[in-house]
């Protein structure tokens, strides 16, 4: 009964402990380009030690939309460690996202309006990723990765550098 016990409780220790996601990705790198409207225009960093930049240009912290915003000076480059939680969904997305099978290029340049996306993929065994996406029209799974990496503008803490 004894070993039993301990057994249960070892097993339940261990469920609780925080997992840990192993990186393949040496750099994540994702690009919003410009639209003939407010399309958020940003760069953002991140390092498999969930440090993070953030290179806003404009349209990153406010809704409303403004000609004049171009005329402002860029928002700022910003300094943040993403949550772990949150990094290990990132990876998690892209380890289903296969990225090393991606085509390089999405999207058809028939409509002028629309914004481009970059995402850039450094792996830890020396390769890399290039895709380029006007539209944001690749696969649904794409479409989300793209959606997680901009909402980590607004959903953690980011120090302004510059």
């Amino acid at each position: 009964m004894k070993y039993i016990l301990s057994l249960c409780t070892f097993i339940f220790l261990f469920s609780c402990t925080t997992q840990k996601t192993d990186s393949k990705y040496s750099k994540i790198e994702y690009e919003a380009g410009a639209c003939f409207g407010s399309c958020p225009i940003f760069k953002l960093t991140i390092s498999p030690d969930r440090t993070a930049i953030l290179e806003a240009e404009h349209f990153n912290f406010s809704k409303e939309f403004s000609k004049g915003e171009f005329s402002k000076p860029r928002e700022g480059t910003f300094k943040g460690t993403i949550k772990e939680a949150d990094y290990n969904k990132l990876v998690s997305l892209l380890n289903t996202l296969d990225v090393k099978s991606l085509k390089d290029n999405y999207g058809t340049r028939n409509v002028t309006d629309l914004p481009t996306s970059y995402l850039r993929i450094n792996f830890t065994d020396g390769s890399s990723k290039n895709v380029e996406d006007y539209g944001k029209s690749g696969s649904t799974k794409l479409k989300e990765v793209y959606t997680f990496i901009e909402e980590l503008r607004h959903n953690q803490q980011w120090a302004k550098v510059k």
